[in-house]
């Protein structure tokens, strides 16, 4: 199975979402000072949408400063976002800009903490995509 790597901030959200898939998982340190991430195996990135889905500010900057590492870039083989439906038509809009940036597929959304149906489609998808690579 594929690892996951994620985004959270101090609320927590994504990764109380996480903590619930049945999966390996690192998280993209919360602040500057922390010692940075790199990963060297093919993962799914987890992140949150900020900024009400504003395309200038929908990404984490920590999630832009991962993704600014070439190896992690290379090694991302899908999306999963997470987001508030509040932000209407920007919902998840993080997800859909990582997605077309690094080319891979945005292959799930889901609101907040998730619910039990999201964990196992989640779980579903990124068992299909572990069969497909």
């Amino acid at each position: 199975m594929l690892d996951v790597v994620y985004f959270s901030n101090v609320s927590e959200n994504t990764k109380r979402f996480v903590e619930k898939l049945n999966v390996r998982a690192f998280r993209i340190p919360l602040h500057a000072s922390e010692p940075a991430l790199q990963v060297t195996q093919p993962y799914v990135l987890i992140s949150p949408t900020y900024g009400a889905g504003d395309d200038l500010t929908s990404v984490p900057k920590q999630v832009i400063r991962f993704l600014n590492d070439p190896e992690n870039r290379k090694n991302a083989k899908a999306v999963i976002a997470a987001g508030n439906t509040n932000f209407g038509d920007k919902y998840c809009r993080a997800g859909e800009i990582i997605s077309l940036k690094l080319q891979v597929p945005l292959i799930y959304k889901f609101e907040l903490l998730g619910t039990p149906y999201d964990v196992a489609a989640v779980e579903e998808k990124m068992e299909q995509l572990w069969k497909t690579l």
